[in-house]
């Protein structure tokens, strides 16, 4: 990320205030955007203890189409053994985890950010550095604990594929 900035949820424009101003899973937000199951694809991960840090993107299923990019920190201790295994096992979104394990969640939306891509997310959308996307923090809560925090980002939105 090159540069980024706070935005109220109220002035962020559709369709980025659809896809991020919200206290659902971004798993299913991108799924129900594109009409299509997205796949995770693990960049870089680092475990220390039970805390499990990651760098993803999110694509449309079956493709190299990415859809979203994400940083995760999740404190492992507040899932149990088979989250945990299945987090780590880096196969299946993180929304899409909880949701099958029936964890007991809440998503608190911190902040949403207007941002210019830097040349890692640049290369990461295929986009050049004269677009503008936004993207959100937010914390998730498993069974009443600040579990995940989270910086996501939905790639750049084309008109073409707006839902408006």
């Amino acid at each position: 990320i090159a540069r980024a900035e706070h935005v109220p949820g109220s002035l962020v424009p559709e369709p980025y205030r659809r896809l991020l101003v919200h206290d659902e899973h971004m798993t299913v937000t991108m799924e129900e955007f594109y009409a299509s199951a997205v796949d995770v694809r693990v960049l870089a991960q680092h475990l220390e203890g039970d805390t499990y840090a990651r760098e993803i993107v999110l694509l449309k299923a079956g493709t190299d189409t990415v859809v979203q990019f994400g940083i995760v920190r999740f404190h492992l201790e507040y899932v149990t053994e088979p989250v945990r295994k299945e987090i780590l096992e880096g196969h299946t979104p993180l929304g899409r985890v909880l949701i099958k394990h029936n964890v007991l969640r809440h998503i608190d939306l911190g902040a949403v950010l207007r941002i210019w891509p830097g040349p890692g997310l640049q290369a990461r959308f295929h986009c050049d550095g004269n677009v503008v996307t936004y993207g959100r923090l937010a914390t998730i809560f498993c069974n009443e604990q600040p579990a995940v925090d989270l910086l996501e980002s939905p790639a750049p939105v084309v008109n073409s594929e707006s839902k408006q």
